[in-house]
């Protein structure tokens, strides 16, 4: 069963071209504040002369001023001032190979820093990137990024570029890293950046989708981004009947239950496992939320179904549990419990039932960990989310995502 997904799809479809400060980021023009040099009494005559030829716009001679300072360049601050020079030649010239040479230069010299080298490479890459010259602007970033690590701008940018290239999986990646970089330094990644890390990654069916998913819904909650990121855990991993039940009802505390069909997918789910407390709760919260009508056809056959069904007592579960054959006979009386209200029972029941030989321990410590969770026992809970492991794994961590967010 797959959970309502309409929201991963809008999500999916709101993939957008880079954003505008990728777009806009530009080569560092030759007039801004540059950094006072003295070059060696050996290259003196020669960089002042290509300096001259610079200022003239003298193109023609540029290339032999060029070589020549190069010549009698011995110091760092020669190499880098040629470079700096070679670099406004070539911004006027509006030549990016030139360009990308000169920063190359600059950077080689070993004079600036490499977080200076570095914002020249995103700014080389801006440039790219604006002439759709993707596989230059990503070279680019790629290039600040291993002289600059720490840089919260180039990962992104880097991404934009493999993405315009149809390199999704490998763009995906350059956005995990973003995101990384930026909750690495004193700013959180934006949500901006979390929406589109996502985006990408899910659009690239990449596995790390869940993990941005995760992320971007534990900085920033609603309702919104709670429905987006277990609908592209279920469009993603196809949970089975147990998962897609155990996702609904973490769409139903986390308020992101926002339409009829979810209702009533939520309760035909828990029908499915003759969990008619659950089933018959869940739709009438539906109908309480004016999102289901009962009279409609739409919702006939769970109206005429769970009409049919008797609905589980106290004194029924209680029996039941006497009669119990195994461990996961009791889970299942256990989330009759639950979905009473009956938190203390529940608990009791899933202990029992983990304590027990051939019980599927990471479904029991999961529905544990809901009710502690219900029951507002975040410790608890915690620890019980915890211990599940295997493909139920991630639906455990997203709940553990919800309990983190509790007082």
């Amino acid at each position: 069963m797959k959970l309502v997904t309409t929201t991963a799809l809008a999500l999916v479809a709101a993939v957008f071209a880079a954003p505008a400060a990728a777009q806009n980021k530009q080569a560092p023009a030759a007039e801004q504040a540059q950094p006072k040099v003295t070059p060696s009494k050996g290259a003196l005559k020669a960089i002042v002369e290509l300096q001259d030829a610079v200022q003239k716009n003298d193109s023609a001679n540029i290339p032999a001023k060029v070589a020549a300072a190069q010549a009698v360049a011995t110091t760092k601050e020669d190499k880098y001032l040629i470079g700096r020079l070679q670099l406004t030649a070539a911004i006027a010239a509006k030549d990016n190979a030139a360009t990308a040479a000169a920063i190359d230069g600059m950077a080689a010299s070993g004079f600036l820093e490499p977080s200076k080298s570095a914002a020249l490479y995103v700014g080389l890459g801006g440039t790219y990137f604006n002439n759709k010259e993707y596989p230059q602007a990503a070279a680019a970033y790629q290039k600040a990024m291993s002289l600059d690590p720490s840089n919260t701008e180039a990962p992104a940018f880097l991404g934009e570029s493999l993405f315009n290239q149809g390199q999704k999986a490998a763009a995906a990646a350059a956005f995990q890293r973003a995101v990384q970089v930026r909750n690495a330094s004193a700013q959180k990644a934006d949500e901006a950046l979390l929406k589109r890390a996502v985006a990408v990654a899910y659009d690239a069916q990449s596995p790390i989708a869940m993990d941005l998913a995760r992320q971007w819904v534990s900085a920033y909650p609603s309702a919104g981004s709670w429905s987006d990121a277990i609908a592209i855990y279920s469009n993603l991993s196809h949970p089975d009947v147990e998962g897609s039940l155990d996702l609904y009802r973490l769409m139903q505390v986390t308020g992101s239950l926002k339409t009829g069909g979810a209702y009533a997918q939520f309760a035909r789910a828990a029908a499915e496992q003759n969990n008619f407390n659950e089933a018959q709760a869940v739709f009438d919260a539906g109908v309480a939320a004016n999102l289901i009508n009962p009279k409609s056809s739409d919702y006939s056959d769970l109206v005429q179904g769970l009409k049919a069904k008797q609905k589980a007592t106290a004194a029924d579960l209680e029996t039941a549990t006497k009669q119990a054959a195994n461990g996961n006979a009791l889970v299942r009386i256990g989330d009759r419990y639950l979905a009473m209200g009956n938190e203390a029972k529940a608990l009791e029941l899933y202990k029992m039932a983990i304590a027990k030989p051939g019980t599927d321990v990471a479904v029991a410590n999961l529905h544990l960990g809901m009710a502690l969770a219900k029951a507002g026992d975040k410790a608890g809970a915690t620890a019980a989310f915890n211990a599940v492991t295997g493909p139920r794994a991630d639906i455990a961590k997203l709940w553990l995502t919800y309990v983190n967010q509790k007082a």
